[in-house]
């Protein structure tokens, strides 16, 4: 049976009164449209003009801005033109204004309360953005965003501010920007113009068409300083767009940024592209989309001290939102050169607010990882030269309620790797004779020989197994059986940084130190540290220099205190020793001033004994080492305490009242303790009240 005669079939079945009946029921229902039509269209310049009202009121009270608009009018049955309007904050110069603007609205979705442009014509459009010494006639933009989240905070019940639901959130944000791109667009003259007591800049865009989708512009950089071209399509409706800048042949540089902040950014290239947008189970709003740029080119002193140079790079990315999530979805992808990289971020709301973090690669030759490094990235790595294959894998979790739990895996898988040609840093050249350079407020001190040739260079042998048992216990008690890095000492580093809101423990083991002060510079970037993990990794997982010889040269160079630089000359300095007879008191001491060397000397009453708030560190550490068989058991706990004496020479007068000869050190040592007790209690698996390991 056709669907034909489907519809005669149900045809046959309405009776006659039934038909009189719904013809009626249509017919009224017409009628009703068409008056409420008729009326809305005879009071549609009374509905304008309330409207206009209403937003220049809110606008007044909410954020002190006028909205000026000298006429505004129907001019098509869908169209509104807007004559001289004005946007300016009050007591502010003017921040925007346009000559003439019309624009159209879709009749259909507004049915559903979305408020759709169809066409948009305008000219002489301007915005300005003006800073006077500490005062900007942009600021409410910001004043409008901490007034909205305190009225959030102040209104909203506690359930009810963590039901927001995140999805619905990010699709009518989303909507609310696509909705308002016109399909048809002619805007002539628009200008975009910074101005503050040293910098101004200036964007003029002679046209901005978009026709049928297709997006075409001209971008200018004050007065053809250069010239931009962006073109795309956008197709709001199916939530699509694909836009793309370039500068025909030549490269687009922000002066802005480089006057501004310092910043060089250059690019040959750069497009996004929002692919597809949809929702899956009525709950998770998917948004696919894909960024690229070509011959990046950065130059910052927090970055790098050269150039650092992206040739190619392309991130193809998923972001998952849930009602109370979320997500970058590990099927993104990032790839530059041959490398790739699956990252994955989570973010969630309830039942706790946690913080996810992976990344994975898939087995690729070593080399592939190196050759992607921007050029000027990694100095010390330029040139490096591998094989074999690798994968790595990064998996981490914060829980924000109880941060003494996080999750932190990280593993490399290898195979047949080697370093075939080093780099700068030929970590092989610390197995001979090498001059170290420490540096002190950015500016060198002096050169240090470490090797035989010095006479303060100590063999291994040569020191005191207390001292050397001391700064294993405190700074890397893993440290003849790990590979470079300790993860329980990475976690415990991330949860204490959390509690404190600030960067307070980096997780370093001896190789990272070591590498951090022999084979980097001083130059703290936002890298550093990135590099620093990698050539610990190099060192380690291709076994270039042994275990001792890193503890060697490692107890050779550290400082001890101000221009105090290794074993030998700190043993001397405080207590007038060699490094061999440095007793169980002396070594845990030299031990405890390791992370702040400068500070040694408050410890000491100016009678050369150690001050009392010292001793619970002694019998931590003391126990420790106990209970590991690496120094004698001492029922009284003192583990040497009273027998530690400053050598005379560096004995201050005492003052005239002893008032101060129990003045407290100028860093909260009780904090400093309870981070020690933390990470050791997570690496000896013992708890951080517990004095055994």
């Amino acid at each position: 049976m056709t669907a034909i005669d489907h519809v005669r079939q149900f045809l046959n079945k309405i009776t006659r009164k039934q038909f009189i009946i719904g013809g009626t029921i249509l017919v009224l229902a017409v009628a009703v449209c068409v008056t409420a039509g008729a009326i809305a269209y005879h009071k549609r310049e009374a509905l304008l003009a309330s409207t206009i009202a209403r937003v220049q009121s809110k606008l007044a009270d909410d954020h002190q801005i006028d909205l000026r608009i000298e006429r505004a009018y129907f001019s098509g049955f869908t169209t509104v033109t807007f004559e001289n309007t004005e946007l300016v904050p009050q007591g502010r110069d003017q921040l925007a204004g346009i000559e003439e603007l019309s624009v159209s609205i879709k009749l259909l979705p507004l049915l559903t309360g979305d408020v759709r442009f169809g066409r948009l014509r305008g000219h002489h459009a301007a915005i300005q953005l003006i800073k006077k010494d500490s005062t900007s006639n942009y600021d409410f933009l910001f004043r409008g965003m901490d007034t909205l989240q305190a009225a959030e905070v102040t209104t909203k019940e506690p359930d009810e501010a963590r039901a927001i639901n995140l999805a619905q959130t990010a699709n009518n944000m989303l909507n609310n920007i696509l909705y308002k791109i016109p399909e048809d667009m002619d805007l002539h003259e628009f200008t975009v113009t910074y101005r503050d007591d040293s910098i101004e800049q200036r964007i003029t865009v002679p046209q901005v068409v978009i026709d049928d989708g297709n997006l075409t512009t001209a971008v200018y950089l004050n007065d053809n300083e250069a010239a931009w071209q962006v073109e795309g399509k956008v197709n709001p409706n199916r939530r699509q767009l694909h836009i793309k800048a370039h500068a025909n042949g030549q490269r687009i540089a922000l002066p802005l940024l480089e006057r501004k902040f310092g910043l060089k950014l250059s690019f040959d290239t750069i497009e996004t592209r929002l692919r597809e947008v949809y929702w899956t189970q009525n709950e998770l709003l998917h948004i696919k989309g894909e960024w690229a740029v070509k011959n990046l080119h950065i130059n910052h002193w927090r970055i790098a001290q050269e150039d650092v140079a992206l040739p190619d790079a392309h991130i193809d990315a998923e972001v998952i939102v849930g009602g109370s999530h979320v997500e970058l979805s590990n099927t993104s992808t990032i790839t530059v050169k041959k490398l790739v990289v699956h990252p994955s971020i989570h973010y969630s709301t309830l039942p706790n607010k946690t913080y996810a973090l992976g990344l994975e690669t898939p087995e690729m030759d070593a080399q592939d990882l190196f050759d992607a490094f921007p050029k000027g990235l990694f100095e010390s790595l330029e040139g490096i030269r591998v094989s074999g294959r690798i994968k790595y894998k990064l998996d981490a979790l914060l829980d924000t309620t109880n941060p003494d739990s996080v999750r932190f895996d990280s593993h490399m898988e290898q195979r047949d790797f080697k370093v075939n040609t080093w780099g700068k840093a030929s970590i092989p050249k610390i197995n001979t004779t090498f001059t170290y350079t420490p540096y002190e407020d950015g500016e060198p001190v002096r050169d240090i020989i470490v090797g035989p040739e010095n006479p303060n260079f100590i063999p291994l042998a040569q020191i005191s197994p207390y001292l050397k048992n001391a700064i294993l216990t405190t700074e890397d008690p893993s440290f003849f059986s790990h590979n470079g890095f300790v993860e329980e000492a990475i976690r415990s580093s991330i949860a204490t940084n959390f509690k404190e809101k600030a960067f307070k423990r980096g997780g370093s083991t001896i190789s990272m130190q070591l590498v951090k002060n022999v084979f980097l510079n001083r130059n703290k970037t936002i890298v550093r540290k990135l590099e620093e993990i990698l050539i610990v990794w190099l060192m380690e997982s291709t076994d270039a220099v042994s275990k001792d010889r890193i503890y060697e040269v490692y107890l050779n160079i550290i400082e001890w205190g101000r221009n105090v630089y290794g074993i030998a000359e700190a043993a001397r300095y405080y207590f007038g020793k060699y490094p061999s007879a440095l007793s169980l008191g002396e070594s845990i001491y030299l031990a405890s001033i390791v992370p702040r060397p400068k500070t040694g000397l408050y410890s000491f009453n100016y009678d050369g004994n150690l001050k009392p708030y010292i001793s619970s560190y002694f019998n931590y550490i003391g126990n420790i080492m106990a209970r590991r068989g690496l120094a004698p058991a001492d029922s009284s706990g003192s583990y040497g305490f009273h027998t530690v004496s400053l050598r005379e020479a560096l004995r201050p007068d005492p003052p005239a009242t002893d008032t101060l000869r129990l003045e407290l050190p100028p860093v909260d040592f009780e904090k400093q303790m309870e981070e020690v007790r933390s990470l050791l209690g997570r690496i000896f698996n013992s708890s951080k009240n517990n004095d055994e390991p």
